[in-house]
């Protein structure tokens, strides 16, 4: 029988600090249990609290953490020295030589290959890339790293 996961250990080995995190400390362990499979009612007896509150932690800190990959991905898409917008009705296999150009105007050289970087677009894009037509706007930027990042700009509203 192996050893239980312990919460405190997770978070020590990982370097959590709740001082600089956007998750408190109990959504912590929640995760850092959870994501070694361990029960939502096993958590609830260690933590002696319910399954439904141990529920609610996990659902807020996969929340929190999902907002905080947003915030990252809209800081980087600020400083990218290169953005490219594209249109709905592209044609997916097109975009690639549009970042190229661009990136070379700006001497910034791209982390993909052309096919790596139509499936990283297709699949940060969602249902905005519908096989090989983009069906929404996109927003692509890339960093002075090369990094590629991908973004669906928010519908100005009238």
């Amino acid at each position: 029988m192996s050893e239980r996961p312990n919460a405190d250990d997770i978070l020590h080995r990982a370097g959590f600090d709740a001082e600089t995190s956007v998750l408190t400390r109990r959504q912590a362990e929640v995760l850092a249990l959870r994501e070694r499979d361990v029960a939502q009612a096993v958590i609830a007896d260690r933590l002696g609290t319910s399954r439904a509150n141990v529920s609610s932690i996990e659902a807020s800190a996969r929340e929190n953490v999902s907002k905080a990959h947003e915030t990252v991905a809209f800081a980087e898409a600020l400083r990218a020295p290169v953005r490219i917008e594209v249109e709905p009705n592209t044609d997916l296999y097109d975009v690639p030589s549009r970042v190229y150009d661009a990136c070379d105007e700006a001497g910034v050289k791209v982390n993909h290959a052309a096919p790596e970087l139509m499936k990283r677009i297709s699949d940060e894009a969602g249902d905005a890339v519908e096989g090989r037509e983009v069906r929404r706007s996109l927003l692509i930027g890339v960093t002075h790293d090369g990094d590629v990042t991908v973004r669906q700009p928010i519908p100005e509203e009238f």
